[in-house]
């Protein structure tokens, strides 16, 4: 019986123990730190890479080669992400035209239309004029399908019976 009240005292301190990660002293992102002498918000330390950042500047660098896949995958991409803006066709027609916003220019415009396919990604990428950046929205991997799909648009107005190869060309000629 006498250790009864042991047992109670040792109780009621354990659960006085219970402090845990909600009643810590909680600082906002840029107010003041007494233990870092400075900002909360702390540099990472010298050389240190994000995870991914490498395999994502990989993608960003390199140029996927043209395939039906990589076409498919763009105009999936261009839909969602671009013609709300630029329209279906590309010529700068999008519902945000019609609702007031300014008329972005046509990817048929002769400037684009010389344009190397650097530039289209690093506008994606980076934003340019009103269009802000898709960098967060959008993958490297994604943005070079759509730059392929835009370049696909621009073919699809401009291109001649030259641009044809050979023997598609002899089934273009003989269809009725």
């Amino acid at each position: 019986m006498s250790r009864l009240p042991l047992i109670v005292v040792l109780a009621a301190l354990l659960a006085d123990c219970d402090q845990n990660m909600d009643v810590q002293p909680r600082y906002g992102e840029y107010s003041r730190a007494p233990l870092f002498r400075g900002s909360v918000l702390r540099r990472p330390p010298e050389n240190t890479i994000a995870r991914d950042d490498l395999e994502r500047e990989n993608v960003a660098g390199t140029k996927p080669a043209l395939s039906a896949e990589l076409l498919a995958r763009g105009r999936v991409r261009f839909g969602i992400f671009c013609s709300p803006c630029h329209g279906a066709g590309g010529d700068g027609t999008g519902i945000i035209v019609q609702r007031g916003m300014p008329r972005p220019t046509s990817y048929h415009d002769d400037r684009l239309r010389a344009a190397d396919d650097q530039y289209f990604f690093d506008v994606i990428t980076n934003g340019h004029g009103a269009m802000y950046s898709y960098a967060s929205r959008v993958p490297p991997g994604a943005r070079w399908a759509i730059v392929a799909y835009i370049r696909a648009l621009q073919l699809s107005r401009h291109a001649s019976l030259d641009d044809v190869p050979a023997d598609e060309r002899a089934k273009l000629e003989n269809s009725p």
